[in-house]
């Protein structure tokens, strides 16, 4: 049954169970193996502050040892994603930071992603609305996204004196969309329609904004319901694999698939085949 838990204790850094997780700085939802993040500051477009940086990088961090969250969706409350780091609570203090006060922060920033990228459970954005800054690197960081007509994904980050290198925005826009198209995007920050984001590989596909979130936690519920041990290898190796020579890839992923071949889950898919019936997974 879903449900949602009511915001109270920070999470331990380790744990194995996190149906039960209770969050402090967003909604989290938990239901058939599917963990729904809903960022929930509608009344200003769900912006981020230093509280949910830190707890949002803490979850995916903990992800990486979860024992019962398959995938994740990541999306955000009254018809908005994320507008990004919040004006008063984040961009005003920066302007009063010393250097190394500034250098942990932006660090903190690109260690919500790298764990979004690190934690083994394919990640979801469910995109609507305002999609900005690090909201949209937040996007980005997912590893599928699904959005509605009216979404507007926009690194804006020029546009506040600042560098669109921001977050990885320069690693990971250009292997999405293209160099030239990540190029404009983040000189210009311009806002990317939803249309140019479905043509440019930004988004898998376009759903309407009632169905949007149900549409993503069918995605991420079928996968969950899948070989989810072998889900953690196929995105740990599509992370890996941009370092690699094509020679080192093909290694890389014979020694993965060799260590797929020893889960229960490929024996169950031969013994289903077999019996000419559908695999129950079991990620083990």
């Amino acid at each position: 049954m879903k449900h949602y838990i009511a915001a109270s204790n920070p999470m331990h850094s380790q744990f194995e169970a996190t149906a039960g997780y209770q969050a402090r700085h967003f909604a989290w939802q938990y239901g058939n193996g599917v963990g729904t993040i809903t960022l929930n500051r509608p009344e200003r477009k769900n912006p981020l502050t230093f509280d949910s940086y830190h707890e949002l990088r803490t979850l995916f961090h903990g992800l990486r040892s979860s024992t019962d969250v398959k995938a994740v969706v990541v999306t955000g409350a009254g018809g908005n994603f994320c507008s990004g780091g919040d004006v008063h609570e984040i961009i005003g203090p920066l302007t009063r930071m010393s250097m190394p006060e500034l250098l942990a922060f932006t660090r903190l920033t690109g260690d919500l992603v790298k764990a979004m990228r690190n934690c083994p459970q394919p990640v979801i954005g469910a995109i609507d609305g305002i999609c900005a800054g690090a909201g949209a690197m937040m996007a980005l960081a997912c590893d599928m996204r699904l959005g509605a007509p009216s979404a507007k994904t926009a690194f804006l980050f020029t546009r506040v004196g600042l560098a669109g290198a921001d977050m990885g925005a320069c690693a990971l826009l250009p292997r999405l969309i293209g160099q030239g198209r990540a190029s404009e995007l983040l000189f210009t920050g311009r806002a990317m329609t939803a249309s140019e984001g479905l043509a440019w590989g930004f988004f898998n596909a376009l759903h309407e904004p009632a169905e949007l979130l149900e549409r993503a936690q069918a995605l991420a519920s079928e996968l969950a319901s899948g070989p989810t041990f072998a889900h953690g290898m196929t995105k740990t190796m599509l992370q890996q694999e941009w370092a690699m020579t094509i020679e080192q890839a093909i290694e890389a992923e014979a020694q993965a698939q060799a260590i797929c071949m020893q889960t229960q889950d490929f024996r169950r898919a031969y013994e289903a085949f077999a019996a000419k019936q559908k695999p129950l997974f079991e990620g083990d």
